[in-house]
């Protein structure tokens, strides 16, 4: 009130006359104005700030999912999508819009697990020492899903096999180990392996006696992680993610033959670099 301008002077009232009117300390004033001034100020948020409002970013997520030959895609698919348009965000911000607005695609609860039972490395000093081994699925539009077979050397990272299939069989989970045997040994043929072991989870294809019996005619030794702790199997689990990110959740295939053959070139460009 004493800035506010008397109307038959037109000049500010003052805190003098104000205190003095109502008879209050101007002290007490003064001590309220220091006690407002010297409060913290509320907390900004942290780290980097994004180029794109929530609003934006939420319509770029909708003309994704608009785009997508699918219903329900998951917001880590959205993510790499985004990213490859050269929209810049976290995958913790797009699953926090997508939640909001009622975009995610419905998921199945987790499962309570268990005590954690790798707490060792599963890298090796020298290539051709262990490969590991592991599968995902992907959808074409037109033959609807694939089984997407890998094979990851546990040295240098470098993908030894890789292919695609319309059924997941044990016979085709085969065929990364044969192109990577092959490719690395010269030949396919009794103990031309040994010394190599094949690291893989416990799946209905990698525990078959085809599977296991092929390891052992070419002299390899299997080697199975432990029961729901991926991390044994880790660096396939991690080449898969690389897959999924660069190529499986940007483009979309429609046949399962055009998949394989994209798969093969994006293994050899992953290779080189």
């Amino acid at each position: 009130m004493s800035a506010s301008l008397s109307p038959s002077s037109g000049k500010p009232y003052g805190l003098a006359l104000v205190t003095a009117t109502w008879r209050l300390p101007r002290a007490t004033v003064y001590r309220h104005r220091a006690r407002r001034q010297a409060l913290p100020l509320p907390a900004a948020r942290r780290g980097p700030k994004t180029a794109l409002t929530d609003e934006a970013l939420l319509e770029a997520i909708r003309g994704v999912l608009s785009a997508s030959p699918f219903l329900g895609e998951g917001h880590r698919k959205v993510w790499a999508r985004l990213r490859a348009q050269s929209v810049r965000t976290s995958k913790a911000r797009c699953l926090r819009l997508m939640r909001e607005a009622g975009l995610l695609a419905p998921g199945r609860a987790r499962r309570v697990l268990g005590p954690r039972n790798h707490d060792g490395t599963i890298t090796t000093d020298k290539p051709d020492v262990m490969w590991g081994t592991d599968a995902t699925c992907t959808v074409t539009t037109l033959e609807g899903q694939a089984t997407v077979f890998i094979a990851v050397d546990h040295g240098t990272s470098e993908c030894v096999g890789i292919h695609a299939s319309k059924v997941g069989t044990r016979f085709e989970a085969l065929e990364p180990i044969r192109q990577g045997v092959k490719a690395r040994f010269g030949a396919y043929g009794r103990g031309v392996a040994a010394g190599l072991s094949i690291r893989h989870d416990n799946g209905s294809q990698y525990t078959s006696d085809a599977f296991q019996d092929e390891l052992r005619f070419l002299g390899a030794r299997s080697s199975p992680s432990f029961v729901r702790s991926p991390e044994g199997n880790g660096c396939a689990e991690r080449f898969i993610r690389t897959l999924k990110e660069q190529l499986l959740w940007v483009r979309t295939f429609a046949a399962v033959e055009e998949l394989r053959l994209a798969l093969l070139e994006w293994a050899h460009r992953y290779n080189e670099h």
